[in-house]
């Protein structure tokens, strides 16, 4: 083994500690229990062998998901039929496996994936192209289907990329000519057959590392050939995680330098300068949701702030009103009980009062958002009242139903 000092960019390309692999499995894992274990999730890896052992290590973390199917956790890269096949359901935004794919570089173009979430970072990113594909993966929103924002895991300090000037525009490319070569418009559309340089690596853009095992993919390095690098293979060393930092990107991806509590107080004032105006919306509002979603296009970040202040009872209305104006906040079971105790619920009678109590469990459960959608009664807690049309007949017709559930969400932010 070669006398030297190694770093990040060794691991897993020179230098495998297969506890490192275990302990970034780990942290993947102990973020997606925080917040949604079925977040599709992008693990990018050095090459195809780190890829499978991350995958195995993955699947040591979850054994109850991966042994209830084994699609939840997979590697997709050029060499696995078995991965490629399941890339489209994958990207499928109505499909719920595969959760988590594991890849080196298959995955870094030309894979729409909307639904992504999560993206994981254990290679190496020099390329601004590189990463600005990957990140890619992430950028689509989907709020109809509760994608408002994703979240970056980076393990090799890739992310540092977000601080260079080059990130705000569009990547600069040049292709080298010979004399004989014509000079082409730049309003001509790019072939994406022609090989294509990053001015600020050197390296490869988009068609990088094609060949036997696929698009992008690296394949693991042998011992055959004295060019080749050789992996060495390193046991009994302890790796722990000496610091963590979490960082905030705004929506024209400005890092976030003030306080995240302060930060979104801003741009909600911004928005409502004053308690009156956000009461009047929020009251004249059909679906509160609408609001929710505005705010969150102007870069006010609930969810963050909720886990940063560890207010998971907490909804966004009264998130909101605690942040930007200073109120007390009642929780979400408490505003339930609280119409309960204003004996709301008798001025319905037999399927509708049914209902009513059944949207207001499920808004103490959830949140306001899950009672605006009508497909809540096709969940299992309303079909044991009646089927949606017998429900919603029993308000006399969908307007008055929906009127309903108007006057209830009224009710729960009563006082």
């Amino acid at each position: 083994m070669e006398d030297r000092e190694y770093n990040v960019k060794d691991y897993d390309r020179n230098l495998v500690i297969d506890d490192r692999t275990r302990v970034v499995a780990s942290k993947i894992t102990e973020f997606l229990r925080k917040t949604d274990r079925f977040s599709k999730t992008i693990v990018f890896c050095v090459d195809i062998e780190h890829a499978e052992r991350m995958r195995q290590a993955l699947i040591n973390e979850n054994k109850d998901l991966y042994a209830e199917n084994d699609h939840y956790i997979m590697r997709i890269t050029g060499d696995n039929d078995i991965g490629k096949a399941q890339l489209e359901n994958f990207i499928d935004e109505e499909s719920t496996y595969p959760v988590i794919a594991v890849t080196s570089k298959l995955m870094t173009t030309g894979v729409d994936a909307k639904m992504c979430k999560l993206i994981v970072l254990e290679n190496n990113i020099n390329s601004m192209t590189e990463f600005k594909q990957i990140i890619g993966r992430g950028t689509r929103l989907l709020e109809d289907y509760g994608k408002t924002y994703f979240t970056i895991m980076d393990f090799r300090n890739a992310s540092r990329l977000f601080a260079d000037p080059a990130f705000d525009g569009n990547p600069v490319m040049y292709r080298e000519l010979s004399g004989d070569d014509p000079v082409d418009d730049p309003e001509t559309p790019i072939d994406e057959d022609e090989e294509w340089t990053d001015e600020n690596t050197g390296t490869d853009g988009v068609k990088e590392n094609e060949g036997e095992y696929g698009t992008g993919d690296v394949p693991p390095f042998d011992d055959d050939g004295e060019d080749k690098p050789r992996k060495y293979y390193v046991g009994d060393v302890m790796v722990k995680v000496l610091s963590e930092r979490v960082q905030y990107v705004d929506k024209d991806g400005k890092l976030i330098t003030e306080s995240l509590i302060d930060y979104t107080k801003k741009n909600i004032l911004q928005q409502y300068s004053r308690l009156d105006d956000f009461l009047r919306t929020w009251t004249e509002a059909e679906k509160k949701q609408a609001i929710i979603d505005e705010l969150q296009d102007d870069g006010v970040l609930l969810d963050a702030v909720r886990e940063e202040l560890g207010k998971s009872e907490l909804d966004d209305f009264d998130l909101i009103c605690h942040i930007a104006y200073d109120k007390a906040p009642l929780t979400k079971k408490e505003r339930a009980e609280n119409v309960k105790k204003r004996h709301y619920l008798y001025k319905y009678s037999d399927v509708a009062k049914e209902v009513i109590e059944a949207l207001l469990d499920k808004y103490a459960n959830d949140g306001i958002k899950e009672i605006e959608d009508t497909k809540v009664l096709q969940l299992k807690e309303f079909q044991k009242i009646g089927s949606p049309m017998k429900i919603i007949k029993a308000f006399g017709g969908k307007e008055a139903y929906l009127k309903a559930v108007q006057d209830l969400e009224n009710e729960i932010y009563y006082a």
